[in-house]
């Protein structure tokens, strides 16, 4: 007999492509939200705190914008952990993912418009 060990074929334990790539995918999202928070924090602190360029002024629509991208990353990246660790349940999380992405931008939408009224 050969002393060789076969590697194995499935991919993470099992999973097709398409559920290996829906979990990137849901990552992929937490990090862009991410580093779309870190940019906007980063354009107020170096235009305004270090340069001195521009005046920004924390107004109701950035403050949203800054809520709405770091409870999106947060979410996303809880999600993506949930997945991992229940995979039989992966439908119903991801529907109440987007259950509650849609009620989060409809409340976002409304709290702004509230404000500026």
């Amino acid at each position: 007999m050969s002393k060789v060990k076969k590697k194995p074929t499935g991919l993470h334990g099992g999973l097709s492509e398409e559920e290996v790539k829906f979990e990137k995918i849901i990552q992929f999202s937490g990090w862009i939200f991410l580093i779309a928070l870190i940019l906007l924090m980063g354009a107020f602190f170096i235009f305004d705190s270090v340069l001195g360029i521009i005046e920004l002024e924390l107004n109701a629509s950035t403050f949203t914008l800054i809520i709405f991208f770091g409870t999106n990353s947060a979410i996303s990246f809880g999600l993506a952990t949930r997945i991992k660790k229940n995979r039989d349940q992966k439908k119903k999380l991801f529907f109440d993912w987007l259950m509650g992405e849609f009620l989060l931008g409809i409340i976002a939408i409304f709290a702004v418009a509230v404000y500026q009224w």
